[in-house]
């Protein structure tokens, strides 16, 4: 399987805080996935941790900026990789975020990986490597709400595409 590819400075183990959570769907295809990863505007339908969703366009590529509120910060972001799924090739999508100034800056790398795998299934992989004061606090809190709501937006993709194949 795949793994994420992550900028040097945002590797995780050597970031504030990291968290990693994944799902294995059957019955879907990662194009699936896809199509409700990479639109902003649709998030808040089936992630309620996702507001005020701010982008111009309706499917987000690499360079573009966007925001929105999640985890009570209110993050601009810019896409850093985008890559379609394509067969034998697996959809990468990260974006690098940031909320505050000063000692409360968080900055963030949030990076998804969108993988077919064999017998019908698609794995979808999501991480966050965050650096700043913000960061060390989320690291120290339990449950770790980093884990449980990305958990939340994997669940509500898979219920969302269920939904939709009924």
């Amino acid at each position: 399987m795949e793994s994420i590819r992550w900028p040097e400075e945002y590797l995780p183990g050597f970031t504030d805080n990291f968290c990693s959570n994944e799902i294995i769907l059957r019955g879907f295809t990662a194009t699936d996935v896809w199509a409700l990863l990479v639109n902003p505007h649709v998030w808040p339908t089936y992630y309620a941790n996702s507001a005020s969703i701010v982008f111009d366009g309706t499917e987000l590529r690499a360079g573009d900026r966007f925001d929105f509120d999640t985890f009570g910060f209110p993050v601009k972001a810019e896409v850093t990789e985008c890559v379609p799924p394509a067969p034998g090739v697996p959809g990468r999508i990260a974006w690098h975020g940031w909320a505050g100034e000063g000692a409360e800056r968080l900055d963030v790398i949030h990076a998804w990986l969108v993988e077919e795998l064999p017998l019908g299934r698609v794995r979808v992989l999501t991480q966050e490597s965050q650096k700043g004061e913000p960061a060390k606090t989320l690291a120290k809190t339990r449950p770790n709400p980093m884990v449980a709501g990305h958990q939340q937006w994997l669940e509500g993709i898979a219920d969302t595409l269920a939904a939709s194949n009924l």
